[in-house]
């Protein structure tokens, strides 16, 4: 998704969210309010795309994940003990060293780590657009005030203005480039690890 359609469906849920009656909480900023209520919609508009088998390996992965599925398997297992160890009228059908229970539950361990998989790649996928889009307006933001600096350093030195002569004013001007970033952290951290 680019920059260009993440505006235009802020644009289109903002005009939906104005339509719609909401509380306004005085303790938060209009602009605050509306980016959160993009955030929401984006977050929407991920759950509504999201295709059927998805959905439920959300789902298993949710329920797997609780302390309800934690609590059924406790019950189960107790039960599946008790009875094929003789102690209650339930005839047994696997004795000790509860061979099928141990293929049953390893079978279950396979396909819930699929869906733990399936779920997390999802929200990897998800994770990336993010990150995305967060380094995009982070970049933004850095040419904006790399600009902003320019101007009004311009404007101090020509009001004469002592302060507008600081030589780390001048590497602030300086335009970032981020895979030379990029490199020089992979470069220390490849020297941090020689030591």
């Amino acid at each position: 998704m680019s920059i260009r359609d993440i505006l235009a469906k802020h644009h289109k849920a903002r005009a939906s969210r104005l339509s719609l009656e909401r509380a306004k909480n005085p303790n938060v900023a209009d602009v605050i309010e509306n980016n959160i209520c993009t955030i929401v919609e984006l977050r929407r508009d991920e759950e509504r795309n999201k295709t059927t088998q998805d959905k439920i390996a959300d789902a298993i992965t949710a329920f797997s994940g609780s302390m309800w599925f934690l609590y059924l398997h406790a019950m189960w297992f107790v039960a599946w003990v008790l009875i094929n160890l003789g102690l209650t009228p339930i005839p047994k059908f696997d004795a000790y060293p509860f061979n099928f229970l141990t293929m049953v539950v390893s079978l279950e361990a396979i396909f819930l780590s699929t869906f733990v998989l399936i779920s997390q790649n999802k929200m990897g996928e998800v994770a990336d657009k993010r990150a995305d889009l967060d380094l995009q307006i982070n970049l933004l933001a850095e040419y904006e005030i790399t600009r902003i600096l320019r101007l009004v350093d311009a404007m101090a030195e020509k009001m004469g203005i002592d302060e507008a002569f600081d030589p780390e004013i001048d590497e602030l001007k300086a335009t970032v480039s981020p895979d030379q970033v990029l490199e020089e952290i992979k470069n220390r951290a490849q020297q941090a690890k020689k030591l």
